[in-house]
């Protein structure tokens, strides 16, 4: 449809997006997209236990260890 060739697509949509990433991150900003939406939902949903090893490091994170 853009008359380029794939290599030069996927360069043009590459660059743009990694030129909006630092611009998203300055701004406190996470976009996702639809599915990613969708999987981050579900892990928020259904919430599994920490494992020993996680809570570890929670410890060490809060200065407990």
């Amino acid at each position: 449809m853009r008359q380029v060739s794939i290599s030069d697509y996927v360069r043009m949509v590459t660059v743009s997006q990694a030129r909006r990433e630092p611009q998203q991150a300055d701004a406190g900003v996470i976009m996702l997209t639809p599915d990613e939406q969708l999987q981050f939902w579900r892990a928020l949903a259904e919430a599994q236990e920490p494992t020993p090893a996680q809570r570890e490091l929670g410890a060490i994170i809060r200065g407990a260890k």
